[in-house]
């Protein structure tokens, strides 16, 4: 397990946690904020604890269920009580033996990029910003090829993101609209204790360029929910 860990700071944390450990924090760096935490005890919230948009998701979930990033599967533990068919994809070794442990049925192991299913979904979840596997503006075609791949006729990518502009245009911002990118692309680091990943790009988008990437691509963007802060939910639904 050791090797597997290295470098999956999420995973070793949460290990941890269903341990019996508490306060325990993962350290998140990237290029464009300052440093931040998120605390682990967040990544186990139940129904009641999700944001708004989260829980609105869950609703939208329809038939057979691939919740990728799934984590340590508090989102595909609900989607279970409901009794809808739900498989958890994730890349982290220990976060996939927590949801194990935890009761979550189906639970895979792999990138989404090269996971093969047996039968394909009808519903692809993607929460807290999961689209931003994307990575860059750039792949964000072989992002939703890969989404076509795994996806029944008429299938849906439920998502959640945000529109950075409020780093920019904030009085009390200190960021200078980047000239050579796309403004919500980010990289990032993570870590927990000797734990540490390597840098990696993750992509935030706003919901009038996604509208307009999906239809490109041979999908329908429906806004479904809006947040309080730059943040939305979308259902991307591809065309038959």
């Amino acid at each position: 397990m050791g090797e597997e860990l290295k470098s999956d700071p999420l995973g070793q944390a949460a290990l941890e946690y269903l341990g019996g450990a508490r306060g325990l924090e993962i350290e998140v760096q990237s290029n464009i904020v300052e440093d931040d935490v998120i605390p682990v005890d967040y990544l186990f919230r139940d129904y009641g604890q999700m944001p708004v948009l989260e829980q609105k998701a869950l609703n939208h979930c329809t038939g057979r269920v691939l919740d990728v990033g799934g984590a340590v599967g508090s989102h595909a533990l609900e989607l279970q009580k409901k009794g809808i068919d739900v498989t958890l994809l994730d890349t982290s070794y220990g976060c996939c033996q927590v949801a194990r442990q935890r009761g979550v049925k189906n639970v895979i192991n792999e990138d989404f990029y090269t996971y093969e299913p047996t039968e394909k979904f009808d519903t692809l979840l993607l929460m807290m910003n999961g689209i931003g596997i994307a990575a860059a503006l750039e792949h964000l075609p072989v992002f939703l090829a890969s989404a076509k791949h795994l996806l029944n006729p008429g299938g849906r990518i439920i998502l959640d993101s945000s529109d950075l502009r409020y780093l920019y245009i904030d009085e009390d911002s200190y960021c200078e609209l980047p000239e050579e990118r796309y403004y919500g692309e980010v990289m990032y680091t993570m870590a927990y204790k000797k734990h540490k990943t390597q840098p990696f790009e993750w992509l935030f988008i706003d919901s009038a360029l996604l509208a307009v990437k999906a239809k490109e691509n041979g999908f329908l963007f429906k806004m479904l929910a809006e947040g309080e802060h730059y943040d939305y939910l979308t259902s991307l639904t591809l065309i038959k």
